[in-house]
C-alpha cells in the first residue's frame, strides 16, 4: 500500500490566524507536525497543502514537501483531495490511501498514524480512529463528537451528544456500565472513494450536528474505527500555546 500523507494548513483562522506559522519552542507548529508525521514508517510521503504563499515558503525553507491549493475549499477533506491530485501529477506517482493528518497537532504521535493505517486493505473505504472516554467531564462535553460502532468496526453514527443514551441508569454511573468511545480527528481515505465524498452534497444529519463525517454515512460510505491508547492535543486558540510549551518540556 502506498500511503500519502496530508497535512491541511490554511494562515486565515478566524480563532487563531497565522497558526500553523506559530513557534513552539523554537519551531513552528507546521514543521512539528510534519516532523512528527515523517516519522510514521508506513507514510510514503508527507506533504503539507496549504493555500497561503507564507506558509508554502516557510516550509520549502525547512526542507518539507509542500504544494499550494485553493482558497475557496470548505474542508479538509476538499483540499486533500486536490493536493492528492497535484502530488500524483507532481511527482508522477499514485497512491493507494490518504492520510489527513491535523496540521494543528504537534505533538501527533507517529503511532497514531500507524494503527489507522493498519486499517486499509484495498477494501477499506475510509478510517478513523477512536479512544475510549475515561472521564464524566469529556463524557457529556459537545464539543467533543462521540461514537457507536458496530462488530465489524465499523461506525454506525457519530453524535455531539453521548451516545449510546443509557435508560435506567443515572448518568453519574454511565461509565462504570458501558465503554464510551470519542472520535480522534485524524481520517484515512481511498484515493477513489476521496474524489468521490468530496462531491457529495451536504447531508441532513450532517448540518444538524455539524461534523463532516456524517455526509458519507448518509451517503451509504462505511468509516472502519480503530481503537487508539492515545490522546489528541490540538492547539484551537492562542491560549492554549502556553500548555503546548508545557508538554514540549516535559
Amino acid at each position: 500500500m502506498k500511503i500519502l500523507g496530508i497535512i491541511p494548513a490554511r494562515y486565515a483562522s478566524t480563532r487563531f490566524p497565522a497558526k500553523p506559522l506559530v513557534d513552539i519552542g523554537g519551531k513552528s507548529m507546521i514543521q512539528r507536525v510534519y516532523e512528527q508525521a515523517s516519522s510514521a514508517e508506513v507514510l510514503s510521503k508527507v506533504v503539507v497543502a496549504t493555500d497561503d504563499e507564507r506558509i508554502f515558503e516557510h516550509v520549502q525553507a525547512f526542507g518539507g514537501a509542500v504544494v499550494m491549493t485553493s482558497t475557496e475549499h470548505p474542508s479538509g477533506t476538499d483540499r486533500c483531495f486536490e493536493a492528492l491530485q497535484k502530488v500524483e501529477a507532481e511527482f508522477e506517482e499514485v497512491f493507494d490511501y490518504v492520510i489527513n493528518i491535523q496540521g494543528d497537532e504537534p505533538f501527533i504521535q507517529p503511532r497514531q498514524i500507524e494503527i489507522l493505517a493498519g486499517c486499509l486493505d484495498g477494501n477499506t473505504e475510509l478510517a478513523t480512529l477512536i479512544k475510549k472516554i475515561e472521564d464524566q467531564v469529556t463524557l457529556f462535553n459537545i464539543n467533543t463528537p462521540k461514537v457507536i460502532f458496530n462488530e465489524l468496526d465499523e461506525a454506525i453514527y457519530f453524535s455531539r451528544q453521548t451516545i449510546p443514551h443509557l435508560r435506567g441508569i443515572e448518568p453519574s454511573e454511565w461509565l462504570n456500565a458501558h465503554n464510551f468511545y470519542k472520535h480522534i480527528g485524524i481520517y484515512a481515505y481511498r484515493s477513489d472513494i476521496l474524489g468521490k465524498i468530496t462531491s457529495l452534497p451536504m447531508a441532513v444529519l450532517e448540518k444538524a450536528e455539524s461534523l463532516e463525517q456524517l455526509r458519507w454515512l448518509a451517503h451509504g460510505y462505511k468509516i472502519k474505527v480503530a481503537i487508539t491508547p492515545y490522546d489528541s492535543f490540538g492547539i484551537d486558540v492562542p491560549a492554549d500555546l502556553k500548555e503546548a510549551v508545557e508538554r514540549l518540556k516535559k
